[in-house]
């Protein structure tokens, strides 16, 4: 069977399953008429390697690319489409399948790079955990993100986030969360984090309007919920924090030069499976090796959210030092719908 019908039926299942209808059918529509005429469809259907979700994902690049030509207003066909708008099957699709025609050149370009997505409810994870390790250490933070896209999540400290009576950040947050929680909660303390930077092998700044535009063209056209957090955590964001690297390369350095009296966050959100084989066997024993030399006055965690082969959602791992401790924290959605802890409610030096 052809690779991209199989991805876009693939990812129309995702979408479902991810709350958005009009993706879910979108991507099932083009399914039922793959392979379509011209040089999109065509540059598509040649890919190398693997197409779908956890390789190049093309179903998400296609999407992106028809989704900015709507943001953009290049293409009023499209847009009259496209949601808050209702039409037919056959109406959208021919939409669709004009536009790849008309902005062929567009859509080309815009192919070429991976999805960018900045889904700033993921920071629910990092939230808690924040609030957990602060808890137990008492001391200003250094985050240093992995894959941080357009470092929406590396102020997660200016967020709001209310679980049933307890508010997490600042009362005057302009973006707050409010994920559907199961299990304990973790303390509320005053996180405070005296220094951030990310990387990215192509990073995205907010403040330039192209990079701004492909962080919006990736989420779905009729969760206008999530393009407005995420337009409103562009806004906060302050210049220049993700820097343009190899990950490991970018953080052999940082952990090199611990500072005392800080705790030192490693984070990553559904970034690690894309790092090569070699890349995560370097950059774990990197950081296992930094976590060998921590010390209470200056420990070490490495907190992520990654799929582990598991449903529902993704695993919050938790790796903490000195002690090398391991501890599932629990899992999330993967758009932070929700999320069930099932770590600690407070941390000890046992790490329990």
């Amino acid at each position: 069977m052809n690779r991209m019908r199989v991805a876009l039926t693939d990812q129309s299942r995702h979408c479902d399953a991810l709350g958005s209808p009009f993706m879910r059918r979108l991507m099932a529509l083009l399914s039922a008429h793959w392979p379509l005429p011209g040089a999109v469809a065509e540059r598509l259907d040649a890919w190398p390697g693997e197409v779908g979700s956890r390789a190049a994902a093309l179903p998400l690049r296609l999407a992106g690319g028809l989704h900015a030509l709507v943001l953009q207003g290049r293409d009023a066909e499209i847009a009259a489409a496209y949601p808050p708008h209702a039409v037919s099957d056959d109406e959208l699709l021919s939409a669709v399948t004009g536009a790849m025609q008309r902005h062929e050149g567009f859509l080309l370009d815009w192919i070429q790079s991976p999805p960018q997505t900045n889904e700033v409810r993921r920071a629910a994870a990092l939230i808690a955990t924040a609030h957990l390790l602060t808890d137990r250490f008492g001391l200003p933070i250094r985050l240093s993100e992995l894959g941080a896209s357009g470092g929406l999540n590396l102020g997660f400290d200016g967020f709001g986030m209310e679980v049933q009576d307890r508010r997490f950040g600042p009362e005057e947050a302009s973006v707050v969360l409010h994920p559907d929680w199961k299990g304990p909660l973790p303390p509320v303390t005053e996180v405070t984090v005296a220094e951030r930077r990310g990387v990215d092998l192509a990073p995205l700044e907010p403040s330039h309007p192209d990079d701004a535009l492909r962080l919006i063209a990736y989420l779905w056209p009729d969760q206008t919920d999530r393009i407005e957090r995420t337009r409103a955590a562009m806004d906060l964001r302050a210049p220049g924090l993700v820097d343009r690297a190899d990950a490991i390369d970018w953080l052999e350095p940082r952990l090199a030069a611990a500072l005392p009296d800080h705790l030192h966050i490693v984070f990553h959100s559904i970034a690690w499976q894309y790092f090569p084989p070699e890349a995560q066997e370097r950059g774990r024993a990197l950081i296992e090796a930094a976590g060998a030399c921590a010390s209470e006055a200056a420990p070490l965690a490495w907190v992520s959210m990654e799929a582990d082969g598991e449903e529902p959602g993704a695993r919050i791992g938790l790796r903490l030092w000195p002690g090398d401790h391991d501890i599932t924290l629990g899992r999330i959605d993967f758009h932070g719908r929700w999320l069930c802890w099932t770590g600690p409610e407070r941390l000890d030096a046992a790490g329990n």
